[in-house]
């Protein structure tokens, strides 16, 4: 055990934190801040260990294998407990958060195959842009958020109706235009619809980066994966021939004995 590891399991450790302070009041009531702030510093402070973490490990020359296969999978803890809490509020759509989800575990799939073959797919900038979309967007639909209080339930939910097709970008216009209009427009409720909508807009931005990385990893691995089926497939040919040439060595050295040891027979006089 060491600091990167530690980060690491911090990450893991936040997780469920996380998810009972965006989904229930008692925070909010012990510490006197809004759940929506208290959710995303504990988010931000998770997300900040995943660089911290690979930082201080490079750096110390602390890179272990127990931290090669704990940071993946914290990543991906951290990244889809987030999301499906987004989703429990009605902040972030079901379909895109399976898209994301899905594709995490596609690239793990991949990673896992490429490693059972003996090679390793690294990650590319295209992914490291993918994590940084997501935590944007996760944190704009949480700082846009309402609480809602029913009964003894409390939980964050949008600032506006989502129900109706096109309703968030409407809203977002008819915020803008207010604020434009009057700066006294600009108020804590227009506040929330404009960063939810930036949000919504940063999910969009999320699921193509998400399918787009997705893409290039399959491309990078059927790219190894035929390289390496390729160099077996020769390894192979060529332990083939190199088989069928030892009988014929074995055959042709045979012959050549057998004639040197009939030459002195042949050569031996007679009685």
């Amino acid at each position: 055990m060491n600091l990167p590891n530690a980060l690491t399991l911090t990450r893991i450790f936040l997780v469920p934190l996380i998810v009972a302070v965006l989904l229930t009041k008692l925070p909010s009531q012990w510490s006197g801040v809004p759940q929506q702030v208290l959710g995303v510093g504990l988010f931000l402070l998770a997300s900040v260990t995943d660089w911290l973490d690979g930082y201080l490990a490079r750096l110390r020359g602390q890179v272990s294998t127990l931290g090669i296969l704990l940071d993946p999978i914290a990543d991906k803890l951290l990244v889809s407990a987030a999301f499906i809490t987004l989703v429990e509020a009605r902040l972030a759509p079901a379909w895109a958060v399976a898209i994301i989800i899905g594709r995490e575990f596609a690239v793990s799939g991949l990673r896992s195959i490429a490693a059972a073959e003996g090679f390793a797919i690294s990650a590319s900038r295209m992914g490291k842009f993918k994590m940084l979309t997501q935590v944007v967007a996760i944190t704009l639909l949480i700082l846009g958020s309402r609480t809602t209080v029913s009964g003894d339930a409390v939980a964050i939910a949008p600032p506006i109706d989502i129900a109706q097709p096109f309703s968030t970008l409407s809203a977002a216009f008819d915020a803008l235009v207010r604020v434009s209009q009057s700066s006294s427009a600009l108020t804590l409720e227009t506040a929330r619809i404009l960063t939810f909508s930036l949000g919504r807009l940063m999910l969009w931005i999320v699921v193509i980066t998400a399918l787009w990385s997705m893409v290039d990893y399959f491309r990078r691995f059927y790219g190894k994966i035929r390289d390496h089926i390729e160099v077996r497939e020769r390894r192979s040919r060529r332990i083939r021939v190199l088989r069928r040439r030892r009988p014929e060595k074995s055959s042709q050295l045979s012959r050549v004995t057998s004639a040197t040891e009939e030459s002195p027979r042949r050569n031996r006089p007679r009685p």
